[in-house]
């Protein structure tokens, strides 16, 4: 590994007091947060001028990398057409191409293809491009969609006429790109942004031809602590307005064919009932963990009287049984459950004579239903992968139990044989006594002596679960003797709902300390040691990654911090950034003394101190709406400032992008290069 004698940027400190509840923290970095201060951006050159020239030794190998991992995915590929409404739908990628193109075929495959939009055009002279929403209307002659050209995901909503290929004057700033038709074709309700906080609060109708001043507010959130969203039921029935947080949902429907009418309560919020609705026949079917369903259950309720005192019992709670979703079809329900961290789906005719379970019969895989937006059919699109097998788009016929794969992801290159790599699921202990899961890959005949390279990696948060999933990025590094480990550690949902309420609020640090016993069970079992052992962990993962490396810097040798939620206390204490208010249930709100005290414990900003590091690398994007910037920048600065080792410590700053970093797809595999090349870097691995 070379190593280069270069000074790294020295950022100024002033002293900013952060007083409240009678504590004082004194933050040298508080000026960071000035985005369009000159300053600022030089600084955060400086540091990608530092970070360039220490890794300069790679920038062949990153090449290299990036060519490996861009060989593997087939260039000239299309998705699995689906229909809906009459029209069978595409997405294809041509060879060269950064960016999608939507295409369109009436009735049958066969047919002429109809061009929706070709991304890569639109695309030239935007350093950020993204696309999203796509809603045709019901009679098939328009469709909505919205536009991010900086990152920001602030949408622009614009309207296409798909008869004329004309983009209709209708233009709609800030945005969350999605909106719903109602079925006169000319009616559109969409969701507004708070200007400031980027939060989703408002709901608007538009009629199209009228001016975006003349738009009628339906809905408007008043609660920080919500978010709004607006779609249309699978059944094309109803409008459905949905009011969100982390521990409590509201809806609010209406008739599809009533535009102008008032919107009407489902079930009005009560704080800590969750429940998600879905329309079939006279009837709504409820997903909801209302008295004490911890795992959730399934209800059902009449379209004429929603109220919570008429819902009647489905699907019962199960204390080892996590109901995740419904698929409604019109012969069949299907449900999305998770047992003992794995994914089933259960099949249920709606008269009552079949209940059964797709069989799956891998020790840890993913399964999941795919796109199924037809109502009147016999068959269920579902995907399936593990860390060995490449995902496949399967269309399994509900009626003859016969399933066919519709289409499996290719490993170009030549190389990849699924019979060489070996999956397993192992469990650590953690300090209070709970076993934890890991999943686990590898290239056949590693030998368990401890000098295997292994990356770590984990999120838990939201209660938003990691399944084991194939890549084929992540080949580059089992192919050069890397273990990768997923630890499905509290705070994310693999084993149900308490897995998440144990890992959040007050429990929050189980999170870190669960990633901690992985770790060192690793090393026990000599899968590696702490000179070959590497983290990584995005956004809220990488909250986790900067306090494992405050608690037990020695285990690692190196550790990636992608995006990393790291200043917590004062970000939770700022309702003007993006998400703070609405994540009150998932940190907790600092203006109570308890839950300021708990987070400042735990906050890698704040607890920052003289001790050795591993080498760390850190990225982020000047446009992050999620996790803003400066998050990143300070906390390099101060570990700058304290760590007492010589290891690398790196900032890499994206100028143009946010928090999903670059957007289109060959991009994007240059950073995955970047961050790959740091880690095989340090184990000396070049080629």
């Amino acid at each position: 590994m070379t190593q280069v004698k270069v000074q790294p940027p020295v950022a100024k400190r002033i002293p900013k007091e952060l007083k409240i509840h009678g504590d004082v923290r004194l933050d040298d970095y508080f000026w960071l947060n000035q985005r369009e201060d000159q300053e600022v951006l030089d600084y955060l050159n400086a540091e990608n001028a530092y970070c360039d020239e220490l890794t300069a030794h790679t920038k062949e190998f990153q090449e290299h990398l990036f060519e490996e991992m861009k060989s593997r995915i087939k260039e000239d590929d299309q998705s699995v057409p689906y229909k809906y409404n009459g029209y069978w739908y595409i997405v294809k990628y041509e060879t060269g191409k950064d960016y999608p193109i939507y295409i369109r075929k009436k009735e049958t495959l066969e047919a002429e293809d109809e061009l929706l939009f070709d991304c890569n055009e639109m695309a030239q002279g935007h350093d950020y491009f993204r696309l999203v929403g796509l809603n045709v209307s019901p009679d098939n002659t328009l469709i909505s969609f919205g536009l991010d050209t900086v990152g920001r995901r602030n949408y622009t909503l614009k309207v296409k006429n798909l008869v004329t290929n004309e983009i209709l004057p209708d233009s709609i700033e800030n945005t969350t790109g999605s909106a719903s038709w109602a079925n006169d074709n000319i009616t559109l309700f969409y969701t507004k942004k708070d200007t400031e906080t980027l939060r989703s609060d408002k709901i608007y109708k538009h009629k199209l031809g009228n001016d975006e001043t003349n738009d009628t507010l339906v809905f408007h959130e008043a609660d920080d602590t919500f978010g709004v969203t607006v779609y249309k039921s699978k059944s094309r029935k109803y409008l459905v307005i949905a009011c969100y947080s982390t521990l409590t949902n509201e809806y609010h429907i209406l008739n599809a064919d009533t535009p102008d009418e008032s919107f009407k309560l489902f079930q009005e919020r009560i704080r800590g009932v969750e429940y998600s609705i879905s329309h079939y026949g006279d009837n709504f079917y409820v997903v909801t963990n209302s008295d004490n369903a911890t795992n959730f259950k399934l209800m059902k309720t009449p379209e004429t009287a929603t109220g919570i005192e008429n819902w009647q019992e489905v699907i019962g709670h199960r204390e080892d049984v996590l109901i995740e979703d419904i698929d409604i079809f019109k012969d069949f329900l299907v449900v999305s459950e998770r047992s003992n961290g794995l994914n089933e789906i259960r099949i249920i005719r709606w008269d009552g004579t079949e209940d059964y379970y797709l069989p799956f019969d891998n020790e840890t895989y993913t399964a999941y239903t795919g796109t199924n937006v037809d109502f009147d059919t016999d068959i269920l699109r579902y995907g399936y992968n593990s860390l060995t097998t490449p995902s496949s788009t399967i269309d399994f016929n509900m009626v003859t139990k016969t399933k066919t794969v519709k289409k499996e992801q290719e490993v170009l290159g030549g190389k990849f044989d699924k019979e060489n790599y070996v999956s397993e699921r192992i469990w650590a202990t953690a300090d209070d006594g709970t076993k934890i899961p890991m999943s686990m890959v590898y290239r056949k005949g590693i030998k368990k002596d401890g000098s295997n390279p292994l990356l770590q990696y984990a999120y838990g948060s939201y209660g938003s679960t990691i399944d084991p999933y194939f890549s084929t990025i992540r080949l580059s590094l089992l192919d050069r003797g890397f273990i990768y480990v997923i630890s499905h550690v509290r705070g994310g949902e693999y084993l149900g709902r308490q897995w998440y309420e144990d890992g959040k609020l007050l429990t929050k640090t189980n999170t870190f300390t669960d990633f901690i016993a992985c770790s060192k069970h690793l090393i026990s079992e000599k899968y590696t040691s702490k000179e070959h052992l590497y983290a990584l962990g995005g956004s809220a993962g990488g909250l986790l990654i900067g306090a494992v490396i405050n608690l037990a810097p020695e285990l690692y040798k190196g550790v990636i911090a992608a995006v990393p939620f790291v200043d917590v206390v004062t970000t939770m204490l700022d309702d003007s950034i993006p998400l703070t208010t609405g994540e009150y249930d998932e940190w907790g709100n600092p203006n109570e003394v308890d839950y300021y005290n708990y987070m400042k414990s735990y906050s890698p900003y704040d607890n920052v101190k003289a001790q050795d590091y591993p080498n760390i690398l850190v990225t982020t994007g000047l446009h992050d709406s999620q996790v803003q910037y400066w998050e990143p920048a300070k906390w390099v600065a101060k570990l700058r400032l304290l760590k007492t080792d010589s290891n690398k410590l790196l900032l890499k700053t994206n100028m143009t992008a946010g928090h999903g970093g670059a957007s289109g797809r060959f991009e994007a595999l240059k950073e995955d290069a970047e961050e790959y090349a740091f880690l095989l870097d340090l184990e000396n691995i070049n080629n």
